[in-house]
Order: C-alpha cells, then sequence, then structure tokens
C-alpha cells in the first residue's frame, strides 16, 4: 500500500518507526528485551527447526534471537523503512539464509511459507493497547499461524491502582488557573482529558493494585479490545488521598518450559512504557480498607484507530457521608 493510500495518522505512525532514536529506547528497555530473549532462549526445544513469524520486526533483533534458538526460518515483517537497517544488521550477523524481511503491511505481504509455527511480535502500546499493533498480530494469527501454533507473548493483563499526587497534578493542571494573570481554565479541561504517561514511584501508591483486563492472544478478537471491565481498588493506607488513577500491564509468556512474565508497573524495574495516569477532577479523601469502585472503558477512536477513548468512572465506598464522592471522566490517548 502506498503512502497516499493510508490516512494521515496511519502514515505518521509508520513514519514513526523509521528514527533510529525510537529503537534505541526499545533495545536499551532491558525488561523488554531480555524477557524476549529469555523466552526464546529458554526454549529451544519449541523453536527447534520451526518457521517463524516476526510481526513488526523493527530491526530484526527477535527474529536473530529465534535463529540463535535453533528456528529454521523466520520471518520478518515490518511497515517501516528501518527493516533496509535490518537487513543490513541481518547479513552482518551471518544469518541472512535464515532469515527473510518484508516491508509492508502484514495484510498485504506475501509470506513464502503458507503456515509458520510460531509468531513473535513486541506489539504492545502504552496503556498497552495505544498505537499497538495488536489488529496485525491478530490478523497474522488467523491466516497464517498452524494449528497448535504457539504465540509468544501470548497474555496481556491491564491493571489498575490510586495514587496520591497533589504536587504534580498542581504543576500540570493547576497551572492552568494563572497562567502569567490570566484564566487559562479552558485548557485545564483539555489537560484532564489526555492521560499522562509517566514514571509513579511505588510509594504514591494509595491501594493495592487490581486486575482489570486480560487478553488471550489465542483466543480475542479485534471486537474484544473495545471493553468495559468493573474494577475494585482497596485503600491500603491509614489516612490519604486519591488525585489520579493509574494503569499498566503485565506480559506474559505461558508456553514456556518455565514461564516468563514482565511488568510495567510502578513495583517493577523501569521500562519505556512506563504508567499511564488518569487524573480525577476532584481529590478523593480515603481511609484505610475503603474502597473505590468503578469500570473502566476503553475502544478504538472512531477516526483514528490507534488512538483510543477511554472513559473511567469512579465511587469512593465509605460510610462518612462527607466524604463520599464519585464521577465519570472521558479521557482521549
Amino acid at each position: 500500500m502506498s503512502e497516499s493510500n493510508m490516512d494521515h495518522a496511519e502514515v505518521h505512525y509508520f513514519n514513526s518507526y523509521n528514527h533510529h532514536g525510537i529503537h534505541e529506547e526499545m533495545l536499551k528497555d532491558e525488561v523488554r528485551t531480555k524477557s524476549y530473549q529469555s523466552a526464546i532462549y529458554q526454549n529451544k526445544h519449541l523453536f527447534k527447526d520451526k518457521i517463524v513469524l516476526d510481526v513488526g520486526c523493527g530491526t530484526g533483533i527477535l527474529s536473530m534471537f529465534a535463529v540463535k534458538a535453533g528456528a529454521k526460518h523466520v520471518i520478518g515483517v515490518d511497515m517501516s523503512t528501518i527493516i533496509e537497517k535490518a537487513r543490513e544488521i541481518v547479513e552482518v550477523n551471518g544469518m541472512s539464509s535464515k532469515i527473510t524481511l518484508l516491508q509492508g503491511k502484514m495484510e498485504e505481504v506475501e509470506l513464502p511459507f503458507p503456515k509458520v509455527d510460531i509468531i513473535l511480535s513486541e506489539w504492545m502500546g502504552y496503556f498497552l493497547l495505544y498505537e499497538s499493533m495488536l489488529d496485525t498480530v491478530l490478523y497474522a494469527r488467523d491466516k497464517y499461524l498452524a494449528t497448535g501454533g504457539l504465540i509468544f507473548p501470548d497474555k496481556a493483563t491491564i491493571y489498575m491502582a490510586g495514587i496520591e499526587d497533589g504536587e504534580y497534578k498542581d504543576e500540570k493542571i493547576g497551572f492552568w488557573d494563572n497562567v502569567y494573570g490570566f484564566d487559562y481554565s479552558p485548557l485545564k479541561d483539555t489537560a484532564l482529558t489526555e492521560p499522562l504517561v509517566d514514571t509513579v514511584e511505588m510509594k504514591a501508591c494509595v491501594t493495592d493494585p487490581a486486575r482489570v483486563f486480560t487478553i488471550d492472544l489465542y483466543t480475542v478478537s479485534s471486537a474484544d479490545l473495545a471493553f468495559s471491565a468493573p474494577y475494585v481498588l482497596k485503600v491500603r493506607k491509614p489516612q490519604d488521598f486519591i488525585h489520579a488513577l493509574i494503569a499498566w500491564f503485565d506480559i506474559e509468556f505461558t508456553a514456556c518450559h518455565k514461564p516468563i512474565h514482565f511488568s510495567t508497573g510502578p513495583q517493577s524495574k523501569y521500562t519505556h512504557w512506563k504508567q499511564t495516569v488518569f487524573y480525577l477532577r476532584e481529590v478523593l479523601t480515603v481511609e484505610e480498607n475503603e474502597t473505590v469502585t468503578g469500570y473502566l472503558k476503553s475502544k478504538p477512536n472512531e477516526k483514528r484507530k490507534r488512538d483510543l477513548d477511554i472513559t473511567i468512572s469512579y465511587r469512593l465506598e465509605t460510610d462518612d457521608p462527607s466524604r463520599e464522592a464519585e464521577g465519570t471522566l472521558d479521557y482521549k490517548m
């Protein structure tokens, strides 16, 4: 498909992966890259003599891991021009006879094999689903994965928690109340609707984490990615405030002999996905063992399918009527 046939958002998405910096950041993300490396290297019995498809192969790192693990042949597919560099990287590492790299959309390229035994992909975006390639992975699964074939990774779970973040919220949101003597409150509304991708310290968490939504890559459909899921957050600190709700995701490779998983949560080592922060309009004053309940809803934006429309409802369950609070907020990613 030529650029002229793609909408502007799609062109921008693919072009963003042409840049060196984005690949450097991903490769230097040790949690991400080492988890894939361990999942592949520790399961050579699964990769030996297999045909492997690497969806969104980028610089080819996962493809090369698979060859080292004994794969018979690997096909890497990527829309971005980074694939030209990937070809050079594969060549200087002596793997050109084992890896076929194809530039184009997964839906349009022609694979040299009718079926593959394993699909590898690093498809996750911020908040798991923002600008993610999951639709493409599901297309590849339905069209190319052999019966009994494996997907690496195959499970993803979104978690939520409540955080105390007064100082930063004031800096990000309160700033618009007085900008050099002017009332900029119309921009405050915009600021509230844009989730922030940032690193949250564990000590800021006021509630226990809650598992909200799990994706099984063997069974999930594209339609399932527009979801509404309930959550319950239990307050674990004696007296505190909740200024924002945060979300992150965990990834699992369950096909492994010894299951491998990594987390992008505040309790874990840094990853380039960080956490996603959703500021509330009001401040919740909470006591230990109280709960915040509600729904997390997410669906692809109708015009720009890689963007997300997210709605979060919340209700503080408390016996103290003076602190009762509930609301619903719409966010755009």
